[in-house]
């Protein structure tokens, strides 16, 4: 397959600069498009054959179930039965980086919902998906453009380098605006869960509901007889090829690690700003500075993808806190290391 490559503005981007893009999809094709999150890898989602296409396109597990991109928040009422709780998520958070679970309807294939009863909805704000999905008249099921374990992609380049030949297009809109998935809710139970978290953060969804419960998959392993109801849940996922090994401990005591580490051993390291004075530029990648979360969201993947190029045998990086937007930096870290921590104690 030869896969094409459109540039665009997301400031100007019309529906008519899409019609190609949106033909592809309505003959059941692939195109990669930008969002505010990561790009993803998209074909309608009413199409059972599509959704296969992007399972093979990814190396994906057809257990993995594919988030369903709409153009309104209201249209979720044609794919899936909502509730009060979805219109009040809806209402706060869509168009923007949430995607809920609820109940499917027929009209989408099982092979959509990674053979699940129930579909994962989300409501796209960057320019070039809310187009996209005007242009092609369907739902797009998408999930991240990359090959399955990998990190997501957040720029056109990181599309290109694992999803050449495999799909008809990709649209170039620029770098992604968060960085990282969206936040999942699943709406299935009693009470609001939240599975992945994202740029919509375990307080701000308490900001609007009740109550929420944060599912223990999120910073712990999922069992393995538990469904994996979204995207993101697998044991090692968002994984460089190098293993990922992350520090925890004092900030003083981590960088006399790092700086030991470059002297005696090929490693790449995910540095916070304020430690680049006292390492060697050698295979090093700065995330931003230590508080500032939403930077190091922004260029996390891009980062872990950089580093595994460099040709390292280990890539440290440092264990993310667990509050606020934190938490999604956790949550997508220790399954890129595989849930290995390393604890660095005051040898005094």
């Amino acid at each position: 397959m030869i896969t094409k490559r459109m540039s665009l503005d997301p400031e100007a981007v019309s529906v008519r600069d899409l019609d190609e893009a949106g033909r592809i999809l309505r003959e059941g094709g692939l195109v990669v498009f930008p969002t505010e999150t990561v790009y993803g890898l998209g074909g309608n989602a009413l199409d059972a054959s599509a959704s296969q296409k992007i399972y093979a396109a990814k190396g994906r597990p057809s257990d993995n179930p594919l988030i369903v991109h709409i153009a309104k928040p209201e249209d979720a009422e044609r794919f899936a039965i909502v509730s009060d709780a979805y219109r009040v998520l809806a209402s706060a958070f869509m168009p923007g980086p949430l995607t809920v679970i609820l109940p499917k309807k027929d009209i989408v294939p099982v092979q959509t919902t990674g053979g699940l009863s129930s579909v994962a909805i989300r409501c796209p704000s960057h320019p070039v998906a809310h187009a996209l999905i005007e242009a092609s008249g369907v739902p797009i099921a998408a999930p991240s453009a990359n090959l399955s374990g990998k990190p997501s992609p957040t720029c056109a380049d990181d599309v290109a380098e694992d999803m050449d030949g495999r799909v008809d297009l990709i649209l170039d809109g620029g770098p992604s605006e968060i960085g990282l998935e969206s936040t999942i809710v699943s709406l299935l139970g009693p009470v609001p869960t939240l599975l992945r978290p994202g740029a919509v953060t375990y307080d701000a969804l308490c900001c609007v509901l009740p109550r929420v419960e944060i599912a223990p998959a999120v910073t712990g392993q999922l069992s393995p007889d538990e469904p994996v109801l979204s995207p993101g849940l697998k044991y090692r996922h968002y994984s460089p090829n190098a293993p990922c090994v992350l520090l925890d401990g004092n900030a003083d005591e981590v960088l006399r690690f790092l700086i030991r580490a470059q002297s005696g051993s090929n490693c790449a390291i995910l540095c916070y700003d304020e430690e680049i004075p006292a390492l060697t530029d050698q295979r090093l990648f700065p995330v931003g500075k230590r508080e500032d979360l939403s930077a190091q969201a922004h260029m996390l993947f891009a980062q872990l993808r950089a580093a595994d190029r460099s040709g390292a045998d280990v890539i440290y990086a440092h264990l993310p806190p667990r509050e606020g937007l934190g938490l999604a930096l956790y949550n997508r870290m220790i399954r890129a290391a595989a849930h290995t921590v390393k604890h660095i104690e005051n040898p005094q």
